[in-house]
């Protein structure tokens, strides 16, 4: 039986030593299929120009004849050597540094190719890479893949051992797409298509190669979300909540306030999936203070009054806490019990709780991941909701899923997304977005100083604490560091504490215990602590209403979508609040960010902005968030090619023949391996 490339170690590729696969290892790569896959993000172009077509600052490739003796400097350890050169033309200067051993190379007359920076001012280029042709050597007048390596793994190395792999195994790639696909677009071959990323012949043929499997990736993406709901959208096997629409608005009736329009819209929603035989999976994304967390009272509401309990699982204890009261207040007049399970509940209470929670005589239960721990039963769970989703892992929430018999999921994020790339990218799943933002909240004002203007923030500072008010003052680093030149909260602390000797200032950070943290937020938000220094750990946090300044140091150094979700920590009481960010922007990117936070407080501006910035990778920060992370899409750049494959896959779904012919046994394969038929919930 012939393998596949995913069962074949990196170490049959010739030339892979031990402890070269060990290195590969800590890449990612531990397979022939890992290794072909692991695509370069950009190539050198080693392909000769003319000095007379090249710019000021441009990056060249030129053949050059050797006219001067080479002069060799020694300054320190390091040497910088110059030599005269001839392109006709132009002759120019060609400087090498620290490799001294090139001089008894550079003779009278011989030709030499040389890759460099271009100073059309002095007639000079920095040389960063050459050869010699008559050695017969082969980078000139080709492009030369760029790959992520370090350690011991060196650009030239992993260039030829993917090489390799193709020679040995290239036969062994397979075709995945189905004969219509390639045919619709004039795809090249699979094969052709993953060699041509690797070893482009030219840029054009290269762009066809990426075409094809940027395609490929979003085409298969969508199809593991589409068929999962095509199997599952027939089984009648989810919790049906019976609640009536009066009583619901009895409840609604009872809230402090008038729910949006936007919030009545998605009310609609939720109640509508709940009341239906169908497991409702749906995201709900909002800005931060869009009112989603009434939203989820409802829906918690609904689960009780039809005789369900429901679950809240948030990613820190002293949120929890923070809900459980919310809840409590909401939900005693209408004799609902709202139980608090967290890591600090333990001995005769916790006992007392499961008991409680597993014979139904607590409706509705908050907590962190103590929530999912094996001795934790529920009557009959009908509703989990998650808050801040991307704080726990799959796994977490599947497993707190599995404790009731096909409970609907509520899942809330404050990371708004455009809407059209929410349901392209959240295939599986529905999509309710919050854009209003509820009437009476206050808004926050943003200012953005340079670090010379500290002082006067620093007296910002002292007007709000003397009026009563709190501050929080965030930085990038924990403690000092070498390589970036940014204010750490540590430094940062003990500088406060000087500054302000009357004002109690607190320090949070992540290399803090859980406890350490919740005891921190817990003195601050009792007013214990005026000045909380911290990173970003207080991103997503506790609810502050006395706060109302957000200090941000260093802030060109956050994302967009970062600093608008530290920003949404202060606004939340009756007290005018404003938001200072502190940061002298050596980058296009860094002014751009702080010239979009001034423009705007609107979530689904800044997310698009952000987006247009970063793209979605740094975005999203996709490894906890759970959203696929693509080797060579751009759920951005690439979007029109998502939207595309999401309707190409639609439509082959809707085919009879894509379950029974040939022609798509590849993709059937796939999604047995993905065990879509297994009917689990995607994340």
């Amino acid at each position: 039986m012939t393998l596949s490339l995913e069962q074949i170690e990196v170490k049959n590729i010739n030339g892979v030593s031990a402890q070269k696969q060990a290195e590969l290892h800590a890449f990612g790569v531990s397979t022939v299929k890992d290794l072909l896959e692991y695509y370069p993000f950009r190539y050198e172009d080693y392909r000769p120009r003319s000095l007379s077509e090249s710019k000021h600052g441009d990056k060249v490739t030129v053949e050059a004849k050797v006219i001067g003796i080479p002069v060799l400097q020694r300054f320190g350890g390091k040497s910088r050597l110059s030599c005269k050169l001839v392109a006709e033309p132009f002759m120019f200067t060609a400087t090498w540094f620290n490799r001294h051993y090139v001089r008894e190379q550079l003779t009278a007359g011989r030709a030499v190719v040389i890759t460099g920076k271009w100073d059309q001012k002095r007639s000079q280029i920095s040389v960063s890479d050459h050869e010699f042709p008559d050695r017969g050597e082969g980078k000139t007048g080709t492009l030369q893949p760029v790959y992520s390596v370090g350690g011991k793994i060196t650009q030239s190395w992993i260039r030829k051992i993917i090489k390799q792999a193709l020679e040995q195994y290239g036969e062994l790639i397979p075709e995945i797409l189905p004969h219509v696909i390639l045919r619709k677009y004039d795809f090249m071959p699979r094969k052709r298509a993953i060699a041509t990323i690797h070893q482009p012949e030219d840029s054009r043929e290269g762009q066809q190669g990426r075409r094809r499997m940027v395609y490929e990736e979003l085409f298969m993406f969508q199809l593991k979300m589409q068929a999962f709901r095509v199997l599952n959208r027939g089984r009648q096997d989810g919790v049906v909540h019976t609640v009536d629409n009066a009583t619901v608005r009895q409840f609604v009736r009872s809230l402090p306030f008038e729910l949006t329009d936007a919030q009545k819209h998605v009310e609609l929603e939720i109640l509508h999936d709940m009341r239906s035989p169908y497991n409702m999976n749906r995201l709900l994304q909002g800005d931060v203070g869009s009112g989603k967390t009434v939203l989820a009272a409802i829906a918690l509401y609904a689960t009780v009054r039809s005789g369900f309990q429901g679950a809240l699982m948030v990613p820190t204890e002293i949120l929890s806490e923070q809900h459980m009261r919310s809840l409590t207040r909401m939900f005693e007049p209408f004799g609902i019990t709202v139980g608090l399970l967290t890591g600090s509940v333990n001995g005769r209470k916790r006992k007392d709780l499961l008991a409680s929670l597993q014979m139904g005589m607590i409706d509705i239960v908050v907590g962190t991941h103590a929530l999912i721990q094996e001795d934790v039963f529920f009557r009959e769970l009908g509703l989990v909701v998650t808050d801040e989703q991307h704080r726990f892992g799959v796994n977490q929430r599947g497993v707190l899923r599995r404790k009731g018999y096909n409970p609907d999921v509520l899942t809330m994020t404050a990371t708004p997304i455009p809407r059209t790339l929410a349901i392209s990218v959240f295939g599986d799943m529905d999509v309710s977005t919050l854009s209003e933002r509820p009437k009476g909240r206050v808004p926050i004002s943003t200012y953005w100083v340079k670090p010379d203007l500290m002082e006067r923030v620093l007296k910002f500072i002292s007007r709000e604490i003397d009026l009563g008010r709190q501050a929080y003052l965030i930085c990038p680093l924990i403690e000092e560091s070498e390589k970036l030149d940014v204010q750490n909260a540590i430094d940062l602390h003990i500088q406060m504490s000087q500054a302000f000797p009357a004002y109690k200032v607190g320090l949070l950070h992540g290399r803090m215990t859980s406890a350490e943290k919740d005891e921190m937020m817990r003195a601050f938000y009792s007013n214990e602590l005026q000045l909380l220094v911290s990173t970003t750990v207080v991103e997503v946090g506790v609810d502050v209403p006395n706060a109302s300044l957000m200090i941000i140091m260093d802030a060109d150094r956050f994302g967009l979508s970062q600093l608008h979700q530290l920003r949404g920590r202060v606004g939340r009481g009756e007290h005018a609040s404003y938001c200072v960010l502190v940061a002298d922007p050596k980058s296009e990117i860094g002014r751009e960010r702080m010239s979009a936070m001034t423009d705007t407080d609107d979530g689904f501006e800044i997310s698009r902005r952000d987006l247009e910035l970063r793209g979605p990778g740094d975005f999203f920060g996709t490894k906890q968030s759970g959203l696929p992370e693509f080797r060579l899409a751009d759920m951005t750049a690439d979007f029109e090619v998502l939207e595309q494959a999401r309707d190409d896959v639609a439509e082959l779904l809707r085919d009879s023949a894509f379950w029974t012919s040939p022609d798509y046994t590849p993709l059937r394969q796939y999604l047995q391996s993905q065990q879509i038929f297994q009917g689990e919930l995607i994340d």
